[in-house]
């Protein structure tokens, strides 16, 4: 069933992947970043961001009946950008195309890597990732963006 309602689109519209990361971080990263955090992952996904990255990434949007409800991207074996719009999480729109995104990398390289954060972090898990790194960034009024590196090694 979910198949035949859903597809991938490769795309260049840096302003709709922007509005998708903006609405998901908005809605969900509170509960568990500070404030200075989510305003540095909404630029670090900013329309100008996108476009800065584009050829170099292959950018993804998910459609569901023609509608648009999520997004994510390729860089060389990093899945990047990986959000599905809040109203939409929990359908297994995010497991679909992680699912494609990981059999595209793994045709090409023996792992695949992601910079997870923490709302994201116990999917990765599920799906065999294991951290590899912790990392933070200093952000403005001294907030930390805190995440874990991980990989999933292929078969």
């Amino acid at each position: 069933m979910l198949h035949s309602t859903i597809e991938l689109r490769q795309t260049e519209d840096s302003a709709t992947v922007a509005r998708i990361a903006a609405e998901t971080v908005r809605a969900i990263y509170p509960q568990y970043y500070p404030a200075g955090a989510v305003e540095f992952f909404i630029e670090l996904h900013s329309e100008e961001e996108v476009k800065k990255v584009k050829n170099k990434e292959e950018i993804y949007l998910v459609l569901v009946q023609g509608e648009i409800v999520g997004t994510g991207s390729i860089r060389k074996n990093e899945i990047c950008r990986l959000f599905i719009l809040p109203e939409y999480q929990g359908k297994g729109y995010g497991s679909w195309l992680m699912d494609i995104l990981e059999k595209r990398i793994l045709e090409k390289y023996g792992k695949v890597h992601v910079d997870a954060s923490f709302p994201a972090e116990n999917m990765y898990f599920k799906r065999g990732y294991e951290i590899v790194a912790f990392e933070k960034i200093k952000t403005e009024n001294g907030d930390y963006l805190c995440y874990h590196t991980m990989e999933k090694m292929g078969l």
